[in-house]
């Protein structure tokens, strides 16, 4: 019979995910077991090497359905990958290479993290957006050095989610012809059927927004094949749309919710087995024939490889050589960075616009873009042109997908990218920017109108317990600088580590300090600005916060009370230093006042009590809501006062009195 051979592939795969589910006693085989067809194909089609995960012009396949990681495991395990069948047997346990859901830099071959639904679509549509401008960079009209594809397996859950809706337009607008979208259509959710929450028509969805679409049965060979061949020579990115049953080959269970999230038991696998023709009583068999097939992707892989090498030594490619070598290799050596030691006052969105440019021009690699704020967060990179020919991407009023997109983007080896919107507009984006911090990507995150310094717009613009949320994250690094010289040093040191950042920057103005720092210290998230011999108390400031309390310092000293001001540009580094060097900057024989425009819970942990925000904001002129919510000179002096309690004396200084 036709594709027999095939069909023994395919169940192989659907045995491996029934049996690692059924051994950890949990996870989803209805997914995996519904896609193996498919899986048997595309490995046919796809172009990598199990020996180097790493090669630049390897096919990306995401699987944004990661709870279907018992297919991505046996497949990375068939086709040769750092994986073993001892680590399938680990799957969903402790410190196993096998988690729940697909880990990037955890297990070889998995090319990011997934598992939030929808996610996944974003990050393949921001490796095709990597792809096609780095083959821009490098490509010629008479050799293609980078050609690959981005293949991507979802299903109805990730359709559904609004992230997907966002990323697929994108790409329609941005005709990224190597994008070919899987679709695993079963019409199952874990609630039962998709007609429950969801009726749309896919195939006009996808038509609307510029993309190829393909119908086929996922469980004919033939069709698959097809498809895929036309996906991979179409002008405009595919969707090919697949129905196919889950759990497929699991008897009465088969095309059931019941397959979506548990596992099947012991007796439907033994004879589902032994209906497909496999020892019913062995756990994770692999007929040989079976892997030896599976595992021709070394040699083809190997081979490919090999070939790329060989074109790159052509002398004809020197100069397209070179140009990929300067965007895999980055020198922050040779920026320019921007002086702002005369500047009398500057937003730090402005100074940080300016930091942007100088980091553009100087590295390759660096680009990105912002949610259609890029007047506003002044991430413009002038005279780079669009992307992608330029550097300037126009992401659209689409944040969440933006930082998937660029999350993708970090990972693929030649391109250092930022985004940016509203610091408010960052829950929009959170899901993604809890990947890149979970993954350690190297995205960075510009997030102007930082505080109630929003003004007009108002409490529902006005970001109050943000900073608090991305403090909590593990691995990611907020920066809120108090002026444009410390943003610079900010961005020295954010370059610097191997994980995301973020840079919360003001809308108004702010006055560039002009007391001696030691710039190296910014790069410990917090240090002295201001040290009094006999101190007893600390302030604790960041942002727009650190000019009043600077001044409060000096009204305090009139009044015979030494305090000693410290800047707080990364408090999460902060948070990293040695108790010696924290104990040198928070004299722990002070009291601690914190003072910063937000809800500032966490400096709970050095400070004795905080001047923060209690409530969403107001709407008023920005010099008005700092006044009315109490972040101003005579206030800080007086909550210090009531802090240390001693009588707030009313204190001149060049004709001013608090």
């Amino acid at each position: 019979m036709a594709h027999e051979f095939e069909k023994k592939m395919a169940n192989t795969i659907r045995f491996l995910a029934a049996d690692m589910i059924q051994k950890a006693n949990s996870g989803h085989p209805g997914a995996p077991m519904g896609l193996a067809d498919i899986a048997v194909v595309l490995s046919k089609h796809l172009k990598h090497n199990p020996k180097d995960p790493k090669w630049l012009n390897r096919d990306r396949v995401v699987f944004s359905g990661g709870h279907a990681s018992a297919l991505i495991y046996s497949l990375l395990y068939l086709w040769g990958y750092d994986l073993t069948l001892e680590d399938l047997k680990q799957f969903r346990q402790i410190d196993s290479k096998t988690p729940g859901h697909p880990e990037y830099g955890h297990t070889p071959g998995v090319e990011i993290t997934t598992g939030p639904l929808g996610q996944g679509v974003a990050n393949a549509v921001g490796f095709a957006m990597a792809k096609e401008w780095t083959a821009q960079k490098v490509n010629s009209d008479t050799c293609e050095l980078i050609d690959h594809k981005i293949y991507c397996f979802c299903g109805d859950g990730d359709l559904e989610e609004g992230i997907s809706y966002e990323a697929c337009a994108l790409a329609g607008r941005l005709n990224l012809k190597d994008l070919i979208l899987i679709y695993d259509s079963n019409h199952i959710t874990i609630e039962g059927d998709t007609s429950l929450a969801w009726a749309e028509d896919v195939e006009k969805r996808f038509l609307a927004q510029g993309w190829s679409v393909l119908k086929i049965n996922g469980h004919c060979y033939d069709e698959i094949d097809e498809a895929l061949t036309k996906a991979k020579n179409a002008d405009k990115p595919t969707i090919i749309i697949a129905n196919t049953i889950i759990g497929r080959g699991a008897l009465e269970l088969e095309g059931s919710h019941k397959t979506h999230g548990a596992p099947l038991g012991e007796d439907v696998i033994k004879r589902a087995k032994e209906k497909a023709g496999f020892p019913a009583d062995k756990t994770f068999y692999v007929p040989e024939d079976v892997l030896a097939e599976f595992r021709k992707a070394i040699q083809r892989g190997e081979e490919a490889q090999k070939a790329w090498i060989h074109l790159q030594k052509q002398a004809p490619l020197a100069e397209q050589n070179e140009a990929l070598n300067v965007l895999l290799n980055p020198d922050f050596s040779k920026i320019e960075w921007p002086d702002f030691t005369d500047s009398k006052e500057m937003a730090t969105r402005e100074s940080n616009g300016q930091i942007l440019n100088a980091i553009a021009k100087s590295v390759a690699g660096f680009l990105g873009g912002s949610a259609d704020l890029g007047p506003s967060n002044k991430t413009e990179l002038k005279d780079m042109d669009d992307f992608p020919k330029g550097k300037n991407i126009h992401f659209g009023i689409r944040e969440h997908s933006m930082a998937a997109i660029t999350n993708a983007m970090a990972l693929y080896g030649t391109i250092i990218p930022f985004n940016a919107t509203f610091f408010v507009f960052s829950d929009y984006l959170k899901p993604a920017a809890r990947i890149a911090a979970l993954s350690k990507i190297k995205n960075y995150f510009i997030w102007t109108h930082d505080s109630i310094g929003v003004g007009e717009d108002g409490p529902t613009h006005e970001p109050i317990e943000h900073l608090s949320q991305f403090r909590a994250l593990p691995g990611f690094y907020v920066w809120r600088p108090a002026d444009a010289t410390e943003n610079v040093e900010a961005w020295k040191k954010a370059l610097t580590i191997d994980a995301p950042n973020a840079f919360v920057l003001s809308r108004q103005k702010l006055k560039t300090l002009k007391p001696k720092r030691d710039f190296g210290e910014v790069a410990r998230g917090a240090y002295i600005v201001k040290k009094r011999e006999g101190a007893e108390l600390t302030i604790m400031a960041s942002g727009s916060e650190l000019m009043p309390s600077l001044k409060a310092g000096c009204y305090l000293e009139k009044m015979g009370i030494k305090a000693n001001v410290v800047s707080v540009p990364c408090f999460d580094l902060f948070l990293e230093q040695e108790r010696e060097y924290q104990e040198a900057v928070i004299d722990p024989n002070t009291k601690v006042l914190a003072v910063e425009a937000a809800r500032a819970l966490e400096y709970y942990k050095f400070a004795n009590d905080i001047l923060g925000m209690e409530s969403f904001g107001a709407s008023a002129p920005a010099n008005k809501l700092f006044e009315k919510f109490g972040f101003t000179i005579g206030n800080i002096k007086a909550k210090a006062c009531e802090l240390l309690g001693v009588e707030n004396k009313p204190v001149t200084i060049d004709g001013q009195t608090y």
